[in-house]
């Protein structure tokens, strides 16, 4: 198993991604098919498909931020229009639901054009009946996370499996409402971002998005 007091930092997605990894097999995960969430997620999703030996796929899903504050997350919305939305911050914040329901719209078309340039003609990997990784470079509120998780739902996945190198613990804790288990290497109760557990943590472009894969 994973020593979470050996090391609190990833050099960078693609280590981060064999750390996952060499989880996942010690624990005996047998998937079909590894999800990855773009863009970030993708470096760590190649090396966990990889050491697999699993196709790698991408889900998309984008956050729905608040009208004064984009990064302010209250929801997020999948590429076929499944959301999740904070109803309790919504409402704590006077959000109204015209507001809500245009992002609803707005962020799902941004979501499958986004989905189309990765795969470009390829067609969805199918998930029917099938054991999902679905993995990413890390969770801070989880709202994408959710949404990334209901949309393979609603594509007939079997069981999913949520596999990632960073999350604070109250995340986890609803994340672990959502899929059927959670893999989580550092759980630091003093989470402030993803990126400050990683010495490199540098955009990711398009470009090398779709080149992680094609590979």
């Amino acid at each position: 198993m994973f020593d979470r007091g050996q090391r609190s930092r990833f050099a960078d997605r693609a280590e981060a991604g064999r750390r996952l990894a060499d989880e996942i097999v010690e624990r005996g995960i047998d998937a079909d098919v590894v999800l990855a969430i773009p863009r970030g997620g993708l470096p760590v999703g190649r090396e966990v498909a990889d050491a697999l030996d699993r196709p790698l796929d991408v889900i998309v899903a984008a956050k729905v931020g608040a009208p004064w504050n984009p990064e302010l997350a209250i929801g997020a919305v999948g590429s076929d229009g499944s959301a999740w939305f904070d109803d309790d911050a919504i409402e704590r914040m006077g959000i109204d639901a015209d507001y809500v329901e245009r992002k609803r719209e707005s962020v799902a078309e941004a979501a499958a054009e986004k989905e189309a340039r990765y795969r470009g003609e390829e067609t969805p990997t199918s998930l029917a009946g099938s054991t999902v990784l679905l993995v990413d470079d890390g969770v801070a509120t989880g709202s994408t996370t959710i949404a990334a998780t209901r949309l393979a739902r609603a594509r007939d996945a079997d069981r999913i499996v949520l596999a990632v190198p960073v999350a604070p613990p109250d995340t986890l804790r609803t994340l672990r409402g959502e899929a059927d288990e959670v893999i989580c290497l550092l759980e630091p109760s003093w989470f402030g971002a993803v990126g400050q557990f990683y010495a490199d943590f540098g955009q990711v472009s398009d470009e090398d998005a779709i080149a992680l894969l094609e590979d």
